[in-house]
């Protein structure tokens, strides 16, 4: 039998720089603000370690974490905190370079090859991000409506290029444009480094072209009806990297861990409760995330996903008495209306789901 040689040579790299088993659900946290519009490492340290329990791996900076508003010196100053926090946890992270122009990526990823070698005294760019816990850079499309898919394998390809591992994020409310099935696979079958694909469209043309024979770990980033999405429901999705995974991990987590239960023969009696009960939880989460998601769509300043977690979040972080407490501070630098933050408190108690206790 022929060994596919990029497939073995993928499974050989993300052994190194995942471990055996590539965690199913993934988060791009949200980013902690103090009063002055510093970063709150505190605060980021405590939320990561309540999600670290369910969630495997992080991508910071993402969407969620503001990563398309932030400047070089605030991406470099949460890298530095997150590297920290990934180490004391023993997780691992995606680093994200939320740019649309293939030489200011480029730039960025050498950048922080460079800080990841000081960091670590390491002189071989990837035993430095193996020590680090960094897991690959996470890379949308260059951005334009125009763009051909020869155009935007081009500047793939550039990045590919580098050596290290990458993920491709499909996000055309950014990029403005999608890569095709075919070029994915093309990617595919040329550069082992090439490890993740996250979909964020919400039309998951990729995902369902490919079905896992790419060799690609699939991750979904749309939200809503997540367990119909997951491959024991007959979905095209290894995982998830979802928004959400902020506010609501241990719920992501025991809806995946239904779910394989279901699909294990051992279990064949009680498969049919187990997914009743995974599609049953995935279908609350939806109404409650949807409900908050209209609430905040009329807060103007920052990205709707990190308004509708740091809303949640909120509540899990100080608990029930907490309406005393400012609510909780934007990139932007205004603050979520109140009126928001007391809504979501019914939101939340409607669904069983406010804690009895804030985990700060």
């Amino acid at each position: 039998m022929a060994i596919d040689l990029p497939q073995e040579c993928r499974r050989t790299l993300l052994s190194r720089f995942i471990g055996p088993r590539i965690p199913r659900l993934w988060c791009p946290p949200i980013t902690h603000y103090a009063d002055d519009g510093t970063l709150d490492k505190a605060r980021q340290a405590a939320h990561w370690a309540k999600m670290a329990r369910y969630v495997g791996g992080f991508l910071v900076p993402g969407s969620t974490g503001d990563g398309w508003e932030m400047s070089e010196e605030e991406i470099d100053m949460l890298l530095d905190a997150t590297l920290d926090v990934c180490t004391q946890l023993e997780t691992r992270i995606l680093i994200g370079v939320l740019r649309v122009e293939v030489p200011t990526m480029l730039a960025a990823i050498r950048r922080t090859l460079e800080r990841l070698k000081t960091r670590t005294g390491q002189d071989d760019a990837l035993a430095a991000m193996v020590q680090a816990r960094v897991c690959g850079f996470t890379v949308c499309p260059p951005g334009g409506a125009d763009l051909t898919q020869a155009q935007i394998r081009t500047g793939l390809e550039a990045v590919l290029d580098l050596g290290v591992p990458v993920a491709l994020y499909q996000l055309p409310q950014i990029t403005q444009n999608e890569m095709s099935p075919a070029l994915v696979a093309d990617l595919a079958t040329r550069y082992p480094n090439f490890i993740l694909f996250k979909d964020t469209s919400g039309v998951d043309r990729v995902p369902e072209a490919d079905r896992g024979r790419s060799g690609i770990f699939l991750v979904r980033g749309a939200e809503g009806d997540y367990a119909q999405w997951l491959r024991e429901s007959g979905g095209p999705y290894h995982g998830l990297l979802l928004s959400t995974a902020n506010s609501f991990p241990a719920q992501l987590g025991e809806m995946i861990a239904l779910l394989e239960s279901a699909a294990d023969p051992v279990q064949a009696a009680k498969s049919a409760g187990q997914f009743k009960a995974a599609q049953a939880l995935s279908d609350k989460l939806t109404r409650v995330v949807k409900t908050v998601f209209d609430l905040v769509a009329v807060v103007p300043q920052g990205n709707t996903f990190a308004n509708v977690n740091k809303a949640i979040d909120y509540w899990m972080a100080h608990g029930p008495t907490a309406r005393n407490i400012a609510p909780p501070r934007l990139h932007a630098g205004v603050r979520l209306p109140r009126d928001i933050i007391l809504h979501t408190r019914d939101i939340l108690a409607d669904a069983g789901w406010l804690p009895e206790r804030g985990y700060l």
